[in-house]
């Protein structure tokens, strides 16, 4: 995530609503005090103009702090890869500013509306009824109220932040953005998932960089018994060695399980970032099977079957119980070689 650095004069933008307004409230005093004065609408104006400054002072007042959190934003340095502090900064400022605007708005309103003689007296008789109205508007801002305050907790406790890597709902992205009510995950194919916040707060996720992005990536083969373990052992140290996506911390390789014909083995190497961890998975797995096919085409699953023929049988073969090894896709099911493409029975 990347904050756009507001402009030398961006605080004159954000400055020109208020304004208009204000001048509009000057003309609409001027003319209440000194032009319709006696007018029964000159009160009316005047409660219109209080209206008013009290809107523009509220909006500007909001807007000036929100672009203030925006220049502090736009100079942590969040696409450098040791950004823990600069991320855990941001997400703070981020969620702490949409908060401050929401506030500000509501309280610009009510403050407003205060000077409004029929708005107040509404306001009062509806607090002072509350009854069932109380109650359904409760329930209904029950989610609005949740999500807010699930971002407060979000922003202080930081269980995500900003670009923090993360796996949910099964799948695996980046935080882009948290917002007030929701939370957008940057997914690796570019697709978005919108999740509310509530959900980092009452369900369980990953999270690969809560305190650093260090992350160590794993590869597998199926092998055949006959596999050289400890030779592919010291040519992992040999594969990370060769590129930069290893960190130089962890680097191992192991028998991590076992079956009938095959064996599973295991290696592990760390990477700074969880990127840099996928590719150098890929990069060890590539550069080790073409050393296995090079060096030990033996490595690789191969079918076994034993055949037995009888000793009184009339065919001229050994008595003897015959093993016939069968490398997968070399053979055919019966130990014997293929037939040539040309043979006149290959078809049949």
């Amino acid at each position: 995530m990347t904050t756009k650095k507001p402009g030398k004069f961006a605080w004159m933008a954000r400055l020109r609503v208020p304004v208009l307004i204000l001048l509009t409230a000057a003309a609409l005093w001027a003319g209440a005090t000194y032009v319709w004065s006696d007018h029964d609408l000159a009160d009316d104006t005047l409660i219109l103009v209080r209206f008013l400054v009290i809107g523009a002072i509220g909006w500007a007042v909001t807007s000036l702090v929100d672009l203030a959190i925006h220049r502090r934003m736009s100079k942590l340095e969040i696409d450098t890869e040791d950004n823990f502090e600069a991320r855990k900064s941001a997400t703070k400022l981020d969620v702490m500013r949409r908060v401050i605007v929401v506030i500000g708005a509501i309280a610009t309103l009510a403050c407003a509306l205060v000077v409004v003689p029929w708005a107040r007296q509404l306001g009062v008789s509806l607090l002072a009824s509350a009854g069932i109205v109380g109650i359904a508007v409760g329930l209904a801002a029950r989610p609005v109220l949740s999500n807010l305050i699930a971002g407060i907790q979000i922003a202080f406790t930081q269980p995500i932040r900003i670009e923090d890597a993360v796996v949910v709902e099964n799948e695996w992205g980046w935080i882009e953005e948290i917002d007030l009510f929701y939370v957008v995950v940057r997914l690796w194919d570019r697709r978005r998932l919108v999740v509310p916040l509530t959900y980092f707060i009452e369900k369980p996720f990953q999270n690969w960089t809560r305190k650093s992005g260090t992350i160590i990536g794993t590869v597998y083969w199926w092998l055949d018994y006959r596999a050289p373990v400890s030779k592919m052992r010291e040519k992992l140290e040999e594969i990370v060695k060769t590129t930069d996506l290893w960190d130089g911390d962890v680097v191992n390789l192991q028998v991590s399980e076992t079956d009938k014909m095959t064996i599973q083995v295991r290696a592990l190497a760390t990477a700074r970032t969880s990127p840099r961890a996928w590719d150098l998975r890929c990069y060890i797995r590539e550069q080790m099977i073409n050393w296995l096919q090079a060096e030990h085409p033996e490595a690789f699953p191969r079918l076994r079957a034993r055949a037995e023929v009888a000793a009184d049988e009339p065919i001229a073969v050994s008595s003897a119980p015959q093993e016939h090894e069968i490398a997968l896709g070399d053979q055919s099911l019966d130990g014997t070689e293929p037939l040539p493409e040309d043979h006149p029975d290959a078809k049949g």
